[in-house]
């Protein structure tokens, strides 16, 4: 069955206290936005579209980096949530199934919860996810009669009897595409706040001889972001649920409260890592590799049995085949590094091909960036790179090659060479005593004339 979403993102979110829209606040290296976008497409949408409004454009930029395919579309004026839900209107003119309506400040409904919500839409007209919180305080409250919901009252609008109602409204809200469509046209403004309510699509629908239901689902699902305190809590729970997923995969967390992963961070089986990594986005391991104490990486894809670290950092374009050894303090940045070689110390590898076996010594630096443009070091397999070498790309390293410790290479080593470029070391005879006496001498004088 095609299924539409409606992802509402048009509000400035002013509790934020900030001049970025609500919805481009990050979870885990990503939006909020994308959240909901991702919550969303496990079940595999039709469509989806995202309604934009303050901020627009840099929404629709994070909307679009994340998923090409996404329509989205403008509220112009910020009139309520049903007058968001129908900018969506054009944009699903001939789309068929069920169309839902999430939020982008909403990032932790799962797609378990979106498929029983889609499953209800088989005996009732229109579906609302509910849930009972601890502190009901300001919600809209889900009068039901049976397991008909009658009516959704928003707090303000509610009387003290409603008021003590515990199931409370997410506004996520699902129907068949053109129905929805069709009843929020119909949403008129006559509350408290003089907004059009998509909530009043149940008692529209209920005129009609439509029946509406209710989802429950845990409250931490419905957690809407709205301070900074709440996205602090949000991405609390976020590596929470992270943390307990890796376990329950096979993953070993030396100390798991101190690892922090990005929202699509994926990791094998029987991999370990240690205290106080950080994953940005982007990032793969492979079962069996270990990752040590305090490192970072990011946009980079690391091989069964490699091991990283500690204090090592994987940028964008990293790519580690089997058994690497990438050790302390060394960075690698769009760079392939073939099964085996050995890059432990002190090291920047960028904008480079490592060949398999190749040995990278301590203090290596691949010099990529002329002050204009980027150019690649290429080095063979079974390679000896010597320590304190500097590769001014482009330049390569032939298989079996070697360079001397304190090389400066701007030229291309041959396959089995070796290659030097350091000036030629002269001893002067005594030198270095008379050098010290002369300063200490410089140095009396001047104590002697203060």
């Amino acid at each position: 069955m095609a299924v539409n979403l409606i992802i509402l993102a048009a509000g400035q979110g002013t509790r934020m206290n900030s001049e970025r829209p609500k919805v481009l606040h990050e979870i885990a290296a990503a939006p909020l936005v994308v959240h909901a976008m991702k919550s969303g497409a496990a079940l595999g949408p039709d469509r989806t579209v995202v309604v934009a409004g303050v901020g627009a454009e840099a929404v629709e930029n994070a909307v679009l980096d994340h998923d090409p395919d996404t329509i989205t579309v403008r509220q112009m004026e910020q009139l309520g949530t049903a007058h968001a839900v129908l900018q969506a209107r054009d944009a699903l003119a001939d789309a068929t199934g069920p169309a839902i309506v999430l939020y982008g400040d909403t990032p932790f409904i799962t797609s378990e919860t979106l498929e029983k919500m889609v499953g209800a839409l088989k005996t009732h007209a229109v579906v609302v996810l509910g849930f009972e919180p601890a502190d009901p305080s300001r919600y809209g409250r889900l009068v039901m009669d049976g397991p008909i919901l009658t009516r959704i009252v928003e707090y303000k609008d509610a009387d003290d009897t409603t008021r003590a109602i515990g199931l409370c409204n997410s506004g996520v809200v699902a129907a068949e595409t053109a129905l929805l469509m069709d009843l929020v046209a119909q949403v008129g403004t006559n509350n408290a706040s003089g907004e059009y309510y998509l909530t009043d699509i149940v008692e529209i629908a209920a005129a009609r001889g439509l029946t509406s239901t209710v989802v429950i689902c845990p409250e931490e699902e419905t957690l809407g972001i709205n301070t900074r305190a709440q996205l602090i809590a949000a991405e609390s729970l976020f590596q929470s649920r992270a943390r307990k997923t890796a376990i329950d995969d096979g993953v070993t967390l030396i100390a798991p409260d101190t690892v922090h992963f990005a929202h699509d961070t994926v990791i094998g089986r029987d991999a370990i890592i240690e205290q106080n990594v950080v994953f940005g986005p982007g990032v793969t391991i492979e079962s069996g590799a270990r990752i040590r104490a305090f490192s970072h990486i990011e946009g980079a894809h690391v091989s069964r049995g490699a091991i990283v670290g500690p204090f090592a950092r994987l940028r964008p374009g990293a790519e580690l085949a089997e058994d690497v050894h990438i050790g302390n303090f060394v960075e690698v940045k769009n760079a392939i590094v073939d099964e085996g070689a050995k890059i432990n110390h002190l090291t920047y590898i960028g904008d480079a091909d490592i060949g398999a076996k190749t040995n990278i010594g301590a203090g290596t630096i691949t010099c990529n960036y002329d002050g204009v443009f980027k150019h690649r070091t290429k080095i063979g397999k079974s390679v000896f790179v010597g320590s304190n070498t500097m590769l001014v790309a482009p330049v390569s390293l032939g298989d079996n090659s070697m360079t001397a410790s304190g090389s400066v290479i701007t030229r291309d080593v041959p396959a089995g060479d070796l290659g030097i470029g350091r000036s030629r070391q002269e001893n002067k005879a005594g030198f270095a005593v008379k050098l010290f006496d002369m300063l200490r001498a410089r140095k009396a004088a001047k104590a002697k004339g203060r």
